[in-house]
């Protein structure tokens, strides 16, 4: 009976040392299998992504490339506009400038034709008078036509055109010259006391108008 129990319990525990092995290879073989599997797939989603990666740097590297050479056109046009607006403002300066030097030589000419004009000395029209001179000074030049009536009012084209006689003859430049006095000196015919704007210059002059011709110095006086 004892040798019978003997038996039983080496086969029982030989059984049991079975069962556990069996259990820790069916361990083993799934974990070699989810290793396997997680290499499969792991390595696979791995490349995935970077092809996905190098395909977005792909996209991302023409999209760029595409935006640059959509500006470059917009560049070129840009610096095209600012050189063309420059060489317009550059060519609105050369004209102005030559109309400035043009404007001042056809002054100047005017300026040299009334300084040259002979003058005699005359009979002063009162005290304040320091010296008086008559010349054959040449009309300043009109835009009226047809009978003439003396406008006095300020801004008119009589008035404008006194003040630039006034200014010829008297040397005062007319954005210097002040219109002390304009009054009626006569059929077709007035006086004008004038002066620089530091007053230490002051003038009178006498004109007649010469239809077509306009206002035409006669007589200069220069006041104390």
């Amino acid at each position: 009976m004892t040798k019978n129990n003997s038996r039983m319990d080496k086969f029982e525990k030989r059984r049991r040392n079975t069962k556990f092995i069996n259990y820790f290879l069916t361990i083993a073989a799934v974990l070699v299998l989810f290793l396997i599997g997680a290499w499969i797939f792991g390595g696979n989603d791995k490349k995935a992504s970077d092809d996905n990666e190098g395909s977005t740097s792909e996209e991302d590297s023409f999209f760029l490339e595409t935006e640059d050479e959509n500006e470059k056109p917009d560049d070129e046009e840009a610096n095209g506009k600012e050189n063309s607006d420059d060489s317009e403002v550059d060519e609105e300066d050369r004209n102005k400038d030559e109309e400035d030097e043009s404007g001042d030589e056809n002054e100047s000419e005017e300026n040299d034709e009334y300084d040259e004009i002979e003058t005699v000395e005359t009979e002063p029209s009162d005290d304040d008078v320091v010296q008086a001179v008559m010349g054959n000074w040449p009309p300043i030049g009109t835009e009226q036509t047809g009978p003439h009536t003396t406008n006095y009012e300020d801004g008119s084209e009589d008035r404008i055109e006194i003040k630039r006689a006034a200014s010829k003859v008297t040397g005062i430049p007319e954005d210097d010259l002040i219109e002390v006095w304009i009054g009626n000196g006569g059929d077709q015919k007035v006086v004008a006391t004038v002066s620089n704007r530091a007053q230490t210059e002051k003038y009178r002059v006498f004109m007649s108008w010469i239809d077509e011709e306009g206002w035409q110095p006669t007589k200069l006086e220069t006041l104390k």
